[in-house]
């Protein structure tokens, strides 16, 4: 990491050599060292140190790698919610931590996991009621997660929405908290994003076989061409099919889907 800091700044500053005062100056020039911090990575806490970029021209240099107050590296923030939603509970994360990442782990007590769970409650909160009133999406592909969090008897069902812009960009349209694929909860999902104001449906919906989805579309958008999700189809056909010949099948079902033609 400390490598990849290095060379960040020394392309940024090679990236504006050119750029002088009326003294002929270079503008961005190398300026010591910010003080070394330790970041929790997948390897064990590491220390860093950040080289300075000096400004004449009072711009300031912001590293990509390096964000400020960070503490711990991405892959450590993703997996801090990874073993929440495989029921690792708060007062159990140090232990799970430092079995993972080393008993040097700092920063991950029960109180910063606490800290970081309401940040993440505040930053789905704001995105569920952004305005979508300028979205338009030509695909949706829609299906129920499930997850086995703190041995509930009956697994939690979270509705997820993910749509394709006309430019091709997938985006995460919906995730609602649920505890199972129904109309219901599926009505519930397509009304809140037309509260928030997105008016267009889309082209084509793709989905498995549930029918709750399905009526809730009907219900809320009208007739739109539907179509079934190729994932659990293939799921569904290689459940009815000997295991010796499942890794052939599922071999020549791609090659099927994935076909330019149907000739």
């Amino acid at each position: 990491m400390q490598a990849a800091i290095e060379n960040e700044v020394m392309d940024y500053i090679q990236f504006h050599k050119d750029r002088r005062d009326e003294h002929g100056r270079r503008l961005v020039v190398r300026n010591g060292h910010l003080p070394e911090r330790e970041i929790v990575s997948g390897i064990g806490p590491i220390k860093v140190r950040q080289p300075g970029v000096r400004h004449r021209d009072g711009g300031r240099f912001s590293s990509a790698i390096l964000r400020p107050f960070m503490r711990r590296t991405l892959s450590v923030d993703a997996l801090i919610p990874a073993l929440y939603l495989k029921g690792i509970s708060t007062g159990d994360f140090t232990e799970a931590l430092a079995a993972i990442l080393g008993e040097k782990a700092s920063g991950l007590s029960a109180t910063n996991i606490v800290r970081l769970k309401a940040g993440w409650e505040a930053d789905y909160k704001a995105w569920s009621q952004r305005d979508l009133s300028q979205k338009r999406y030509v695909y949706w592909w829609a299906d129920g997660v499930y997850f086995n969090i703190r041995l509930d008897e009956e697994r939690t069902c979270v509705p997820v929405l993910i749509g394709a812009t006309e430019d091709g960009t997938k985006e995460l349209v919906a995730v609602v908290d649920g505890y199972r694929e129904s109309t219901q909860s599926w009505r519930e999902l397509l009304g809140e994003l037309k509260r928030l104001g997105l008016t267009s449906a889309p082209k084509l919906a793709i989905g498995d076989a549930s029918l709750g989805f399905w009526i809730a579309l009907q219900e809320e958008s009208g007739p739109i061409a539907q179509q079934r999700c190729w994932v659990h189809k293939t799921a569904n056909m290689l459940d009815k099919m000997p295991k010796s010949v499942q890794d052939k099948a599922k071999q020549l079902i791609h090659e099927m889907y994935l076909a330019p033609t149907r000739v």
